[in-house]
């Protein structure tokens, strides 16, 4: 796979907001948690999370979706505006609609009940690896009317801030970074998620759609992310 470019994050201690209403679940999981050196809290409401969330500005969120007083999603939908860090989905459902919908929403990974401890500590590992690592980059560039600060982990459309999840706005570092540069979506997604792409992982094509959508580019006519048929993605310099 080829080498390419992350961007990094800002903290080297991991704290972690666990909104789970299921009180025994979530103390097996804070336990199992901060016995790996994590700080982990626990919110059993969604109407509560969401302020605690923008406030406390965790590392990393653990979000189920069945919550009393707000329900997971509308919490992922209310605080991607003003929390840029990842967010995990952790539902006992498994419809591939509320997947789709959840990564739309703006979260990162999506892991079904019942789940091992050592999956979902590898997951979330993996989701902070992302942020951790060191960007090489510039702090900040521009392509075209777009600009993107690895420094803030901010992007502008004609001088307009888009509303991007932590994995949106890694994928969009990605490809601009990139530019010119045919990526597959192995490639990407190994390197967003590390993990080798499946042939049927839809996560990939979702963050794309959702991308151009926010960068008002026409798929038929792009003027930043052209799809190579067969092959991937490339986003043009």
């Amino acid at each position: 796979m080829k080498e390419l470019h992350t961007p990094g994050n800002r903290s080297d201690k991991p704290t972690l907001l666990l909104v789970e209403d299921d009180v025994r679940l979530a103390q097996l999981v804070k336990e199992y948690m901060e016995q790996h050196s994590f700080t982990v809290t626990i919110e059993g409401r969604g109407d509560i999370a969401v302020p605690r969330i923008c406030e406390e500005q965790p590392d990393l969120v653990i979000l189920d979706l069945m919550l009393p007083g707000l329900d997971g999603m509308d919490v992922c939908r209310q605080v991607r505006p003003q929390y840029k860090n990842p967010i995990l989905m952790l539902t006992a459902r498994d419809e591939d609609i509320d997947q789709v919908l959840g990564l739309e929403l703006g979260a990162d990974d999506y892991v079904i009940k019942p789940v091992k401890p050592r999956v979902l500590l590898a997951r979330i590992q993996n989701l902070l690896r992302r942020f951790r690592q060191k960007s090489e980059a510039r702090e900040s560039f521009d392509i075209g009317e777009l600009h993107i600060s690895t420094k803030t982990r901010d992007a502008f459309l004609g001088g307009k801030p888009l509303s991007l999840s932590s994995q949106e706005f890694e994928m969009l570092y990605l490809l601009a970074s990139n530019a010119g540069t045919i990526l597959s979506r192995d490639d990407i997604l190994s390197t967003l998620s590390g993990i080798e792409y499946d042939g049927l992982d839809r996560s990939v094509d979702i963050r794309i759609a959702r991308l151009r959508k926010l960068l008002k580019d026409d798929p038929a006519n792009p003027r930043y992310i052209k799809t190579v048929r067969s092959v991937g993605y490339l986003f043009l310099p």
